[in-house]
């Protein structure tokens, strides 16, 4: 028995849901990181269900490139993250203005 590709879009489409509200609801860094490489996700496995629906490997070739993208976006990320919280504990996203020199 295997799961129909509609399934795996639907899936997608609310892991994307919950990813874009959790960005514009919430204000801590963290959560938004989060929410973003939640969306990130949810992209690669539209991707991926496309490839497998199409019997195309293109859609794979381009979740390898997605990985690449969201492990620089982590590595930049993470480090601005970094910078804001050892100024202010208690960081939210208004608080990036802190890191003008």
């Amino acid at each position: 028995m295997t799961v129909p590709g509609p399934w795996y879009l639907g899936l997608a489409a609310i892991l994307f849901t919950v990813g874009a509200l959790g960005l514009l609801v919430r204000r801590n860094v963290l959560v938004m990181f989060m929410c973003v490489e939640l969306m990130l996700n949810a992209v690669n496995l539209t991707f991926v269900t496309y490839a497998r629906m199409l019997d195309d490997i293109g859609g794979q070739v381009v979740v390898f490139f997605v990985l690449v993208v969201a492990a620089a976006e982590v590595v930049v990320g993470l480090a601005i993250i970094v910078a804001i919280f050892r100024r202010r504990a208690g960081a939210t996203a208004d608080d990036i203005s802190l890191l003008k020199g």
